[in-house]
Order: structure tokens, then C-alpha cells, then sequence
């Protein structure tokens, strides 16, 4: 198993950046993916940023050229850098690893709120 816990949420004003970390523990090795996703009252979960083992990259459109997601295998730990913040940013943000081959993911932070003010 993989254990998720994320850090770095908080309040900003618009056009602020915050910088999420998410530090996994436990069987690391098997980890294909890791991505972050967030969650606004009364909306579905979506995917932001998701990153691979072998290094490729995805972001939704929604956050493309202000978000950056990295990873630090070294120390199992998977950075989201955000920048120009938006109020409709504002959401839960969920650190999620995958290990099989299906595109899955099988271990969830417990989530972090950013909220960014107009």
C-alpha cells in the first residue's frame, strides 16, 4: 500500500501562487502515476496534473501555463507549484498515486483547501 499526505494549502488573493507537496510512504516502487485532483462544493472531482514515471506530463486546460506539476523521486514527494491563482481555483485538492495499468488510482490524500479570494 501507499500512504498520501498533502501539504501546502491555504488563502490567497487572486493572481498569488501556493505551492502543494504530497509525500508518499510505503510500497513507493510500485508507483506508476501520480496526479493531483481537487474538488469544488457542488462539482465532480477532476484531474488538474498528472505526472508519470517516466517523466511525461498532463494538465486540464483549465490550468495549463499556470500550474506545474513535479516530481521528486529521490524523496517520494510530488510538488504542484500554482501560479496565477484564481478565485475558481479555490477547491480541495487531492494527491492520488496509481500502481496498475489501467490508469487507475488506488491511494488518496486526505486533501488540502486552497482558496484564493477576488
Amino acid at each position: 500500500q501507499v500512504q498520501l499526505v498533502e501539504s501546502g494549502g491555504g488563502l490567497v488573493q487572486a493572481g498569488g501562487s501556493l505551492r502543494l507537496s504530497c509525500a508518499a510512504s510505503g510500497r513507493t516502487s510500485s508507483i506508476l502515476r501520480m496526479g493531483w485532483f481537487r474538488q469544488a462544493p457542488g462539482k465532480q472531482r477532476e484531474l488538474v496534473a498528472r505526472v508519470h514515471s517516466v517523466g511525461s506530463t498532463y494538465y486540464a486546460d483549465s490550468v495549463k501555463g499556470r500550474f506545474t506539476i513535479s516530481r521528486d523521486n529521490a524523496n517520494n514527494t510530488v510538488y504542484l507549484q500554482m501560479n496565477s491563482l484564481k478565485p475558481e481555483d479555490t477547491a480541495v485538492y487531492y494527491c492520488a498515486a496509481g500502481r496498475a495499468l489501467n490508469g487507475q488510482y488506488d491511494s488518496w490524500g486526505q486533501g488540502t483547501q486552497v482558496t484564493v479570494s477576488s
